[in-house]
């Protein structure tokens, strides 16, 4: 709320959607809900409670973690939609590394960690991994070699034949299915220059998925303690994206 000129009640009201929307909400749909004058001021209000959804002292998962990485299809400004060209080619797509940890025995998902990523070596989705995950961590691939020679952590690859790898790692897989269509139903495809915000914003709402009252205090006290953030140092942050892959 640093030098803000919007009521302090518009801020509570902005976080308290924001939090506790289930699929989410647009700068769009902000404005229109909170009779915010400008879009400009209700999407740099979208962004600044984005930054406050990541908690920069948040636990590292722990315990069996299933990892993978996906790819998905990008809007560019030049054009209405990108589609990105087939397999694991990096051209016109958004790269996207993801991690979730394995609850009840491998019953059900727990926390998850998404990260844009410029491209799938070995030494990217190695550094991926021991940045989100403790150390004695067990982690799930499937068969991608580029996961070999993780540091202290038991690396199981899962590769059963001919078999899908979302039959046999079914939460990674669901996550990155649910990313998609969260982009693509709520904001209409994810930007590049924006991706990590929104998979932060997506990683969010996945760990408080069904604690939408504790979403909203927790948002106010990262808010809190993350401190503010000019429209100038939001643009810096936006200012080198990842590395455009043009065909």
């Amino acid at each position: 709320m640093h030098r803000t000129h919007l009521p302090l009640r518009t801020w509570f009201l902005a976080a308290h959607l924001v939090a506790t929307h289930s699929n989410g909400i647009s700068a769009l749909q902000l404005q229109a809900k909170l009779g915010i004058g400008s879009y400009k001021t209700a999407w740099f209000l979208l962004h600044r409670l984005r930054k406050a959804m990541v908690d920069p002292d948040r636990g590292a998962l722990e315990g069996v973690v299933e990892v993978d990485e996906s790819s998905m299809p990008y809007h560019a400004k030049s054009d209405s939609r990108r589609f990105g060209t087939q397999g694991r080619s990096p051209v016109g797509k958004l790269i996207v590394l993801g991690a979730v940890e394995l609850k009840d025995g491998g019953k059900g998902p727990g926390r998850i960690r998404l990260k844009a990523a410029s491209d799938f070596q070995g030494a990217t989705l190695r550094a991926f991994v021991e940045s989100v995950t403790v150390p004695k961590s067990t982690i799930s691939t499937d068969g991608n070699t580029g996961y070999r020679g993780l540091k202290d952590r038991e690396h199981k690859e899962r590769v059963i034949g001919m078999m899908p790898a979302h039959v046999f790692m079914p939460w990674i897989h669901r996550v990155f299915s649910n990313l998609k269509r969260w982009g693509m139903g709520v904001y209409h495809g994810l930007r590049r220059c924006y991706l990590q915000a929104y998979l932060d914003e997506f990683a969010f709402r996945w760990n408080f998925r069904r604690r939408y009252a504790e979403a909203f205090d927790v948002l106010l006290g990262i808010g809190m303690a993350v401190g503010p953030m000019s429209l100038k140092a939001l643009r810096e942050a936006y200012k080198n994206p990842l590395p455009r892959q043009q065909p």
